[in-house]
């Protein structure tokens, strides 16, 4: 990822922000926009999510662009990458598999509404994409309908179920919904954390364009609660478990970031209230997040299953190099 930075001239005042920023870059303004809707954007420092701004006589415009796209693989190509999916767990119900980092989950709802069937073949593939070619490597037949009940941020890693039937995906999602599902995660912080039950209504906007804890019954808001508990000091550092007791829309990310110790490779989630970004000298270039743990009942028989998932090769070395730093100072 890499930021490009503009600054809005006089004659220029008075533009809306997506055409003016799709000129100065020479996107389209379908893929600006998205980026709005992202978070991607800046304005004057502050997040901006909406896409009608008009822009003003010298206000500094950043954008933290994207890596390019790999191209987006054909039919025979996504069935080999699909291949290298790790599957923890397939049966006739239920699919378990190990998200790697850099792959979205599933399409966007947007990116259906705009593209339709064409998605697949501009947009770049998705995990549920390359699922029923890793399935039918896995098992030797026809993968079937892959259906999508929960999704991990593109950054974060680690274990994802979905459902290979209706009454799976009934099942799952009333588990969701009543928050019996069990979702652990580990994950490297800046500072020294404490463990702690943190308990929030989050917004969409706390008041700089960012979502976060808002008033305690806000309007629109959703309750979320993350047991936090420390594993390991390392220094300026932590290594810790994040229990979700709700599963929102970037909760731990928040929940660690207004706790003061964000989340190592954060970029959005990592200042307070109109403040200014934490220092991060960890050297992880990514949300070092990773869905260790998943416990949930299965649809059918109503046995508890349970999955773990050691950290990948990338947090790993992460770990290990903050290990010895720490010991060092």
């Amino acid at each position: 990822m890499s930021v490009r930075a503009f600054t809005v001239s006089a004659r220029e005042a008075g533009q809306g922000l997506v055409p003016w920023l799709a000129a100065k870059l020479a996107r389209p303004e379908h893929e600006v926009r998205q980026w709005v809707r992202q978070r991607k954007v800046r304005v004057a420092g502050q997040l901006c999510s909406n896409a009608g701004w008009r822009v003003r006589a010298g206000q500094r415009i950043e954008v933290d662009l994207p890596a390019a796209p790999a191209r987006t693989p054909q039919p025979e190509r996504r069935e080999r990458v699909g291949a290298t999916i790790p599957i923890r767990f397939v049966a006739e119900h239920l699919l378990v598999v190990e998200k790697p980092t850099g792959l979205t989950t599933m399409r966007h709802a947007e990116d259906v509404a705009a593209f339709g069937r064409r998605a697949k073949k501009y947009l770049p593939a998705t995990l549920q994409d390359l699922l029923p070619g890793a399935v039918e490597v896995h098992t030797g037949k026809p993968a079937g309908r892959i259906r999508a009940v929960h999704r991990l941020d593109k950054e974060t890693s680690g274990l994802v179920v979905f459902a290979r039937s209706a009454a799976a995906e009934s099942s799952l999602g009333t588990q969701f919904r009543a928050h019996s599902i069990e979702r652990v995660y580990r994950a490297l912080v800046r500072g020294l954390a404490v463990s702690a039950r943190i308990e929030s209504t989050l917004i969409a906007d706390r008041g700089d364009g960012r979502r976060g804890s808002g008033p305690v019954g806000s309007r629109d808001g959703q309750h979320a609660v993350t047991h936090v508990t420390l594993v390991e000091a390392l220094g300026e550092f932590s290594l810790v478990e994040c229990r979700l007791e709700t599963g929102r829309t970037h909760q731990v990310r928040i929940h660690l970031g207004e706790a003061g110790t964000p989340l190592c490779g954060e970029r959005i989630y990592d200042r307070p209230l109109h403040g200014k970004p934490l220092p991060d000298g960890s050297g992880i270039s990514r949300v070092a997040l990773h869905a260790a743990t998943l416990g949930l009942d299965h649809p059918v028989t109503g046995k508890r299953l349970f999955w773990s998932s050691p950290l990948p090769p990338d947090l790993d070395e992460a770990l290990k190099r903050l290990r010895r730093l720490a010991r060092s100072s």
